[in-house]
């Protein structure tokens, strides 16, 4: 199993693990929930958010020292303290702690003089520290546990409100999360039983030192995808990530920017074991595909900002599982803090977002395209894709099949981005031939980067898995394409009746999600009875029709 240096190969061979180092940054690690936990639990009723911010502020700056004392120990994959060291973790731990305060911060605008702000606030951090555990833990039974933490105390933050629809996103999330804890719960008894060990570095040790994985081994990697997939929200148990819209601002930053991208970092973690995996890599491409192009499909069909962006971050996990099914671990870590920067942002500014859709709803519908067109676009972006070939070629990296794969699939995703220059003339072609050639040279840089800094295992995805991704995004070009030859056809009119219905998926979800386990109501909140709360679940849709 070929890996990379953490902090580059130069700079790995000048240093030398230092234990005083890996041991400041445990300590480093540690103290970021521990932290966020005590200011949860003994947070102030009177003044909440205060201390919210300080914690939030302070286990940011011990994110900060931890990074720069991993940095400095020259820690590769290591561990001191039951923490788990190294790039990895610095990047999350940077990153929760980053979006932590700054959803702190506009919750103490956001919630001011909400009565509940209080049991908000506890919540809230509470979140954070959960993840933050699951983030720095270097065992797989406190990854499991603080996992269920923080789908809990999400969950306490989704029901806050008492609003009908929130009530019932949060039901129908519970009982999907307990699903995918009873999958990773069954994963942790395999492992066991095969390693003796829950450690990562037990466990890594024998998947290393072996020449492939045993059949409880195998088994175990299998119910850890599903987990993930479960918990990413992937088709068709997604409903409840686009009726989460729901609650708070401010909670829908934390949960699209934050706590759905676990799966992908839990895949990231694992990536030793999952790569000898090929049964569950190949479930990942397949379940992320499907997810990924219906998703996208449906996105066009959304007048609903915040529904939109809801579909988007379905798209997205499933792309980001995809990228770990095809063992491109550096590029799905980079996926995950972009997506987690984007949506974070998205929310947060969600005033300026709904600006911004408002101006671009006044630029003129889909233009036809003439075929031939079409077919020479198609051809310009996969040219586009295969020049960021160039960078990691000319710093003398290593150009293989995969990146000639990704080079491909990037290519047929820039399609779109150059087909919607075609309503201009020569200078908006141009704009977007150079804004393409930019996205792809930026990837591929920061791909290349990545790459080297990065410890990973050899991408080992199977010619099969490459098929599928790829069939699925030509056959998403294509359709769109379809949609944009004929926008008032009768292709494109049955497709948009179903794709606005979502396939329907959901709404057979939550029949069977109320058959089996009806939600059961608090007294006093003064809500509708089960029956209400069903016909309202099973007429969402009629939201964005309200909001166009």
């Amino acid at each position: 199993m070929q890996c990379m240096g953490t902090f580059g190969p130069g700079i790995k061979q000048a240093m030398n693990p230092s234990p005083e180092w890996q041991q400041a940054a445990a300590a480093s690690a540690l103290a970021v929930p521990a932290v966020l936990g005590a200011a949860a639990a003994f947070s102030s009723r009177r003044a909440p958010f205060r201390a919210s911010v300080a914690a939030a502020t302070i286990a940011a700056g011990f994110a900060l020292l931890q990074a720069v004392c991993t940095g400095l120990s020259g820690a590769d994959s290591s561990s001191a303290l039951g923490v788990r060291l190294g790039l990895l973790t610095s990047v999350m731990l940077l990153l929760v702690c980053g979006l932590g305060l700054a959803i702190v911060r506009y919750s103490r605008v956001y919630l001011d003089g909400n009565p509940a702000s209080a049991g908000y606030s506890r919540w809230l951090l509470g979140t954070l520290a959960a993840v933050t555990t699951l983030v720095a833990a270097n065992n797989l039974a406190v990854i499991a546990l603080a996992w269920t933490a923080s789908s809990i105390a999400l969950h306490q933050l989704l029901t806050l409100n008492g609003r009908p629809a929130a009530l019932i996103a949060a039901h129908k999330k519970f009982l999907a999360s307990r699903l995918a804890d009873v999958c990773l719960v069954l994963a942790l008894g395999l492992v066991y039983s095969a390693v003796g060990s829950l450690n990562l570095d037990a466990l890594h040790a024998w998947v290393g030192s072996s020449s492939g994985l045993t059949t409880p081994l195998a088994a175990a990697a299998l119910l850890i995808a599903v987990a993930v997939c479960i918990k990413s929200a992937q088709l068709p148990l997604h409903g409840w990530l686009l009726q989460v819209m729901e609650a708070p601002t401010p909670i829908s930053a934390l949960l699209h920017a934050g706590v759905v991208n676990i799966g992908g970092f839990l895949m990231i973690r694992l990536a030793p074991l999952m790569a000898e995996a090929p049964g569950a890599q190949l479930m990942l491409v397949a379940i992320g595909t499907v997810t990924m192009v219906l998703a996208a499909l449906i996105l066009i069909t959304r007048v609903s900002v915040k529904v939109a962006l809801a579909w988007s971050t379905c798209a997205q996990m499933g792309f980001m599982l995809v990228q770990c099914g095809l063992g491109l671990w550096h590029l799905a870590l980079l996926h995950l803090v972009a997506h987690s920067l984007y949506k974070a942002h998205a929310f947060l500014s969600s005033g300026s977002t709904v600006f911004a859709w408002r101006v671009t709803s006044l630029a003129p519908g889909a233009v036809r395209v003439a075929p031939g067109r079409l077919a020479a676009t198609a051809a310009l972006g996969l040219s586009v894709g295969g020049t960021g070939l160039l960078i990691p070629w000319f710093i003398g990296g290593h150009v293989g099949v995969t990146e000639v794969g990704f080079a491909s699939l990037l290519g047929l995703a820039l399609v779109p981005m150059l087909l919607q220059g075609t309503a201009g003339g020569a200078g908006a072609r141009l704009l977007g031939v150079l804004v393409s050639l930019g996205v792809t040279c930026l990837y591929f840089g920061w791909h290349t980067l990545a790459d080297g800094l990065f410890a990973h295992p050899a991408a080992g995805a199977s010619s099969l898995g490459w098929g599928l991704a790829a069939a699925g995004m030509g056959l998403l070009v294509v359709v769109q394409a379809a949609i944009q030859l004929q926008p008032q056809g009768r292709l494109a009119g049955v497709l948009h009746r179903w794709l606005f219905a979502g396939l329907f998926l959901d709404e057979r979800f939550t029949r069977l999600t109320f058959r089996l386990w009806a939600p059961r109501l608090r007294a006093g909140r003064g809500l509708e009875p089960d029956g209400e709360l069903l016909h309202a679940s099973l007429n969402t849709k009629s939201h964005d029709l309200q909001e166009a």
